[in-house]
């Protein structure tokens, strides 16, 4: 049977990452973010993990070739063998030419690429209502989930706050930027065949609903 590779998309707060945790558990693929693999590699302090932080401390992007190599190390695990979902990644038409070619090196292919959008007022009010714990790190939204007490967090007692790049105007830079790099992978997947789009303005179940029967769907036609 083929392995199952899922490729989740769209911009920042849209829930993605939610939701392609919920499917890599339902699925028992392994939940791969590009964020995390950072971490990981910054951590233990490998040599691709210390030529990331050479850009990041630079304030330069890391390029895509060192991107593609984190993520090609990752899913030559043993854990990837029946397949794996990529979270955050490619975010640029070139780094998915780079997965492509990659892949197919193994005779692999990306099967799917799962598409969230929202309207972009809807974006900005879920990311800007964000509050998070300075003291245990909990999550919580000034109207979705708000604290019992204004700026109290309710598991420890300790203040929230809004992270800087949580502010109304850091996010419609970064979905400006989001527009202009990664954007253009939409109607590129789309011409492959391989997008499936989810309007994400509904809840997080009813939403998963519909990732779920179309996972579902394409593994019964492997």
């Amino acid at each position: 049977m083929s392995k199952q590779i899922f490729v989740f998309l769209g911009p920042p707060g849209v829930g993605k990452g939610t939701q392609a945790a919920k499917l890599a558990a339902d699925l028992k693929l392994p939940h791969i973010s590009t964020g995390d693999l950072f971490r990981d590699h910054l951590k233990r302090e490998t040599e691709l993990g210390l030529k990331a932080k050479g850009y990041m401390n630079e304030g330069k992007l890391v390029p895509d070739e060192l991107v593609v190599d984190l993520v090609m190390d990752r899913i030559k695990n043993e854990d990837c063998n029946a397949g794996f979902i990529l979270d955050g990644f490619p975010r640029t038409v070139a780094q998915d030419e780079a997965l492509e070619k990659a892949l197919s090196a193994n005779g692999e292919k990306v099967s799917a690429a799962l598409y969230f959008d929202a309207p972009r007022d809807t974006i900005v009010e879920r990311i800007s209502g964000r509050r998070t714990c300075r003291g245990c790190g909990a999550m919580y939204h000034v109207k979705y989930a708000p604290t019992k007490q204004d700026g109290v967090c309710d598991a420890c007692g300790g203040e929230t706050y809004q992270r800087e790049d949580d502010a109304a105007e850091k996010v419609s830079e970064r979905l400006s930027e989001y527009d202009n790099k990664t954007g253009p992978l939409v109607p590129h997947y789309r011409e492959k065949g391989l997008l499936k789009e989810f309007d994400a303005q509904g809840g997080v179940d009813e939403i998963y609903a519909q990732v779920k029967a179309f996972a579902e769907g394409l593994k019964s036609q492997a």
